[in-house]
């Protein structure tokens, strides 16, 4: 039974730690949102993206779209062959391993307009916002600490998961 219970809570443990290290990130703030008037290669050279963060599109679905594409459609503004169209108005995308994606807004002129993003996903397991740097970072907002909320919370619930546990293997 003892054997049983440490084997159980190691694990819990385990999950607790792997899910906390994953950030989450709603694209254009604190500033903005998916829209027009935001900078969107301001927004993410500000950030560290890893493997397992989460990026949160935000926007009104009348007005806006994601769609995730190639290196070449996204430097076109091409809306021809998207890899991923997403359309609910808050479209939350796993970044799931290291590489660059691409999203630009599918609604005409709105990609030429401003409406494009690439995400450089770095390998490694935990977020951080990247410090400022460069000339430019002195006009830009300081980078909304996101991924230290989100993993207090998520520390939080699962020490609140694990104590109900032990209670009840007690």
């Amino acid at each position: 039974m003892a054997v049983t219970r440490t084997i159980f809570l190691a694990m819990a443990v385990m999950a607790i730690l792997s899910t906390a290290s994953a950030a989450i990130y709603n694209v254009g703030e604190p500033g903005g949102a998916w829209d027009l008037s935001t900078n969107y290669g301001t927004w993410a050279s500000s950030r560290n993206f890893k493997a397992d963060d989460q990026i949160v599109f935000k926007y009104s679905p009348q007005a806006h779209d994601v769609l995730e594409v190639s290196k070449a459609d996204y430097d076109s503004c091409s809306t021809a062959s998207p890899i991923t169209t997403l359309n609910s108005g808050n479209d939350v995308v796993t970044l799931t391993a290291s590489g660059t994606r691409y999203f630009i807004c599918g609604f005409p002129g709105h990609c030429a307009g401003g409406m494009k993003v690439k995400i450089d996903v770095m390998s490694g397991s935990s977020s951080s916002p990247a410090p400022a740097s460069g000339p430019s970072a002195s006009n830009a907002p300081p980078p909304t600490p996101v991924s230290t909320a989100t993993n207090v919370e998520a520390i939080g619930y699962g020490l609140a998961v694990l104590l109900a546990v032990a209670g009840l293997m007690a």
